[in-house]
């Protein structure tokens, strides 16, 4: 094998062929051929993450390979690293389901995946005729042993072809229902025995319901697994923006030591999501904006932004670091409720001129639905960084556009010496769409008066002149390199369930008041109320 073979990772080596088919729908394997990859003519940046970000030869094994998921998200992300060389030499993919489907049938659903994708960056002439050579294929009822005995037959043969090494990541793309069956069928075969290689389990969102099945999501899963191979996905920890956050809070010497209770006067966290349920009624009637949306996602950015330095820049010193602050945040027992949150759900409106049905009126959902599509929390952190400065969370479906961002809005200056009065600076991190940094300020407007007005700094990711990797790229990479940083850890799974426990105990009766906003504008008129009397949301 020469160097370049080594670093590009452009084609698999080939897997022993099967010798007695597993099953009557199982041909025996391809012939899998080497192909020397065409000229690198990369980005730079990706260059050096190579150079640096090379994963050991692995498999990957997706429970759910053909669901929505898989589809849209994990296969595209996967396509992408390898593509572009990050997945070494030795790579391969199984997919499992429960849909009976040769290797030749799930390749050419792959292949078509991928060509329909949004996600799938441009693609090099025959790189998915190679990417095809890496693909297998197994079916059967997850209940059973026989599917997890034929996905170690699969990583026997890989093994063969990786050196000896049997590492795998199991990734499973499945409805929640599934994790604990799949995770304890891996454990009966021994797939979770990391002697001939290391192995890696992730588990999408959501992590339970509620605190008591999270609770036992996570005891089922250390009956098979340790702690340190668990890996509990939020893709949005995998945003270009969130992890610059780190970057430009602690890498700024102008930025830190505004960073505090002295300067700053609150933070907005939005999560707006101009869709309705697009299908999903089913999932969304049990699940809601506090499950679906404020449990993780807006939680792992309140944590980011609020957290402390950490003592290095590693896993446990950052996960420390997000834990202690949810465990700083005042509990918020049912009886507090009314006082600092707010929910919603959409009636009939207008978005984008058009004129668009109320949650109540959405396929699959019942009348008289108490469903919460919207939610507006504030966090109060009892440290000595924070205390007296509210977080303010919000999510809500059917807003006026789709936009995630984290505000940090800054107090007055103490004497108004300027007609007219002056606004708040703001640090804004707009984590989707349009990735990047801007800061607010104000400034003297041409003229002989002295009369401000705001202005904005503004900062894109596309200044760098390289594109953005897809999140899941970025996470499923650190899972193959055994870097946790951006996987939420038990606790701090735990400790969010129970800051919201108290919203889903209160709002368990139905709402008198819903629908309480029109799709197409930004939620209840409660949200405003929460805020004030001296701020208000951002209108983004």
């Amino acid at each position: 094998m020469t160097a370049d073979d080594q670093t590009r990772g452009a084609s698999a080596l080939p897997l022993p062929q099967r010798t007695q088919p597993d099953t009557g729908l199982i041909p025996p394997a391809r012939t899998r051929s080497r192909t020397k990859p065409a000229e690198d003519t990369e980005n730079p940046f990706r260059a050096l993450m190579r150079r640096n970000r090379a994963p050991e030869p692995a498999t990957l094994v997706i429970f759910g390979a053909t669901g929505d998921l898989a589809k849209r998200k994990l296969l595209p992300a996967v396509f992408g690293l390898w593509q572009d060389g990050l997945l070494g030499s030795a790579f391969h993919i199984v997919g499992v389901g429960r849909q009976e489907m040769t290797d030749e049938q799930f390749g050419e659903f792959v292949l078509e995946a991928l060509q329909h994708s949004k996600e799938t960056d441009e693609i090099q002439p025959g790189s998915l005729q190679k990417f095809r050579d890496l693909l297998y294929y197994e079916f059967g009822d997850f209940s059973e042993d026989e599917v997890y005995s034929r996905v170690q037959q699969e990583l026997d043969r890989a093994g063969q072809a990786h050196g000896g090494r049997k590492n795998a990541l199991f990734y499973l793309s499945t409805p929640p229902s599934l994790f604990e069956p799949i995770s304890t069928g891996l454990g009966r075969v021994g797939l979770a025995d990391q002697s001939e290689g290391w192995r890696r389990i992730i588990v999408e969102k959501p992590f339970g319901r509620d605190l008591a099945s999270a609770r036992e999501l996570n005891a089922a899963l250390h009956r098979v697994w340790d702690e340190s191979q668990i890996y509990r996905i939020d893709h949005y920890l995998g945003k270009e923006t969130v992890q610059n956050l780190m970057a430009i809070r602690f890498g700024n010497a102008i930025f830190e030591p505004l960073w505090n209770r002295s300067y700053v006067d609150h933070v907005q966290i939005t999560a707006a999501e101009d869709l309705g349920l697009e299908g999903r009624a089913g999932y969304y009637e049990e699940a809601g904006a506090v499950r679906d949306m404020l449990q993780n996602h807006l939680m792992q950015l309140f944590t980011l932004t609020a957290m402390e330095p950490p003592a290095a820049f590693d896993a446990d010193a950052i996960r420390d670091e997000k834990v202690k602050v949810l465990r700083a945040v005042r509990p918020i027992p049912p009886e507090r409720v009314p006082d600092v949150a707010v929910r919603g759900q959409y009636g009939p409106g207008t978005l984008y001129g058009e004129r668009v049905p109320g949650y109540r009126e959405e396929p699959g959902v019942k009348p008289g639905s108490s469903t919460p599509t919207y939610v507006a929390v504030k966090l109060e952190v009892d440290n000595w960084r924070w205390q007296g400065v509210p977080f303010f969370l919000r999510t809500g479906k059917r807003l006026p556009k789709k936009v995630t961002e984290i505000a940090v809005v800054f107090k007055r200056p103490p004497l108004g010496m300027f007609p007219g009065g002056l606004e708040r600076n703001v640090l804004a991190f707009r984590i989707q769409p349009d990735e990047g940094v801007s800061l607010k300020f104000s400034s003297k407007s041409p003229g002989q008066e002295m009369v401000l007005r705001e202005v904005v700094m503004d900062f894109r990711y596309d200044a760098f002149g390289a594109p953005l990797e897809s999140p899941y790229s970025r996470l499923l990479l650190d899972a193959m390199l055994g870097d946790a940083t951006l996987f939420p850890r038990e606790d701090e799974v735990d400790h969010a369930w129970q800051i919201v426990s108290g919203l889903l105990t209160a709002w368990g009766t139905p709402a008198p008041d819903f629908p309480n906003y029109p799709a197409g504008t930004w939620g209840p008129n409660a949200a405003d109320t929460l805020i004030g009397p001296d701020r208000r949301w951002r209108r983004l």
